[in-house]
């Protein structure tokens, strides 16, 4: 069945990387990419090149989600709507928290706006939001019905956005689905998150920063099962499903330190070269995801084992540094510790 899918921030890490995946599954598909191309946007993580696609399937937008005469001309000629596009970064918004509550919630609401608009075309409207909008685990597993306890500026900003889109289903009834993912990893990931970091340290042969003492702990899922649930969720029944949220994760947790060793050992690096510095402001300390819902309404699990997936991230960074090279001096971001130091993170 021939469709178009609507990929905002579709030039970003997961965006980028579900684009390829759609482009590669539905032949039959048209994609529109909207994106407007900020630090960790890069078209060289599409799966053509853009100069190519006025005779593609493909088209790319250069462009923001604000713009809503620009975001009601693409839901117009659209189907279905991946909103991706927000500013990701928990150190990066301590550091300058504007652009984020900026992107996240008022570009968040011109999509769902455009969304209420088209709403007799638009078939559904999958919002990608975030663990982070959590906080601190306050069970051992992390389930839909945890309370929002978001810690960081970038996580109140998602939090106002997951909100904002469930508030449009709920009073104007629009198709939307909302998607929490827990930390995703992989290719075409911007250094200044951690795993790309690290393995990008391991290359150069520099320290890998750790904050804290490394005990704060997260959920890492590859990113490729993270597109396939996306596209569970965009082939489910929207009777069934319009209104929920979905946490998508793998189910384990692990501390950044042992991260941080697992990708030394993997390069064969001493572990010497692991350094902490200060704790971040705002940490998680503890995120594991329930991913139960989700398993039942559509059979869908973490299929990518940790260490799989870590190897197969490590030789795309490692074949892949004309991408990076340009992102070395964006790996760190200067900001005031809790014990008030200055540092870079």
């Amino acid at each position: 069945m021939k469709k178009t899918i609507l990929v905002t921030g579709g030039a970003g890490f997961i965006g980028s990387n579900f684009v390829r995946f759609i482009y590669n599954k539905y032949p039959q598909y048209k994609i529109i990419v909207l994106d407007a191309l900020t630090y960790a946007g890069n078209t060289a993580s599409l799966p053509i090149d853009v100069n190519e696609t006025r005779r593609s399937r493909l088209s790319f937008w250069h462009g923001d989600v604000k713009n809503a005469e620009l975001v009601d001309m693409l839901m117009s000629k659209s189907d279905v709507v991946v909103h991706f596009a927000a500013e990701t970064h928990v150190t990066r918004s301590i550091y300058d928290n504007f652009h984020f509550f900026e992107t996240d919630i008022l570009g968040t609401h011109a999509i769902a706006n455009a969304v209420l608009q088209h709403r007799d075309k638009i078939e559904r409207f999958i919002h990608i939001s975030s663990s982070e909008v959590y906080g601190t685990a306050q069970k051992k597993n992390m389930d839909e019905t945890h309370p929002l306890m978001p810690l960081s500026p970038y996580a109140s900003a998602k939090a106002g956005a997951d909100r904002l889109v469930y508030s449009y289903w709920a009073t104007y009834g629009i198709p939307a689905v909302i998607i929490r993912p827990f930390n995703a990893y992989g290719p075409y990931q911007h250094l200044e998150k951690a795993i790309p970091r690290f393995i990008t340290s391991c290359i150069l042969n520099e320290p890998l920063r750790v904050h804290g003492n490394g005990n704060a702990s997260r959920d890492y899922l590859f990113v490729e099962d993270l597109c396939v649930a996306i596209d569970k969720i965009m082939q489910g029944d929207m009777k069934k499903i319009s209104g929920n949220v979905f946490n998508v994760a793998s189910g384990v947790h692990r501390s950044i330190l042992s991260i941080a060793k697992d990708v030394v050992k993997l390069m064969g690096k001493d572990e010497s070269l692991i350094t902490f510095v200060g704790e971040r402001p705002g940490q998680v300390f503890r995120h594991t995801g329930n991913t139960k819902k989700i398993k039942s309404m559509f059979n869908w699990k973490s299929q990518v084992g940790w260490e799989y997936g870590l190897k197969k991230t490590i030789k795309w960074y490692e074949a892949n540094r004309e991408w990076w090279d340009k992102q070395l001096w964006m790996r760190a971001v200067p900001i005031v510790t809790g014990s008030g130091k200055k540092e870079l993170h």
